[in-house]
């Protein structure tokens, strides 16, 4: 079983950017999808960014032109680059890794955007 550990939450003001990074345990090439999902307090958990290993993306259409989902396969790394940052994009935000045997969480990282 693959896991998945993200890192590079924090506080941003209305506007700014921030990266998140999510390391995989395995190769990226034996996964076949990564992405990112969040989840706001009170809300479902939405899909943010995905990225399948032929490097296919997609993206939440509330995120769409803001987010942009990228890996480098030599590291075992996916970045999620979040700019022109909303107060609505605050939330806890949750790696994962596609498998063959199923899908794997992180354990989510905070990003609160704030004045």
């Amino acid at each position: 079983q693959v896991q998945v550990v993200e890192s590079g939450g924090g506080l941003v003001q209305p506007g700014g950017s921030l990266r998140l990074s999510c390391a995989a345990s395995a190769r990226l090439f034996s996964i076949n999808a990564m992405g990112w999902h969040r989840q706001a307090p009170g809300k479902q958990r939405e899909l943010v960014a995905r990225i399948t290993s032929g490097g296919s993306t997609n993206y939440g259409d509330s995120v769409k032109g803001r987010f942009t989902i990228s890996r480098d396969n030599a590291k075992n790394m996916v970045y999620l680059q979040m700019n022109s940052l909303k107060v609505e994009d605050t939330a806890v935000y949750y790696c994962y890794a596609d498998v063959p045997g199923g899908r794997s969480w992180g354990q989510g990282t905070q990003v609160t955007v704030s004045s």
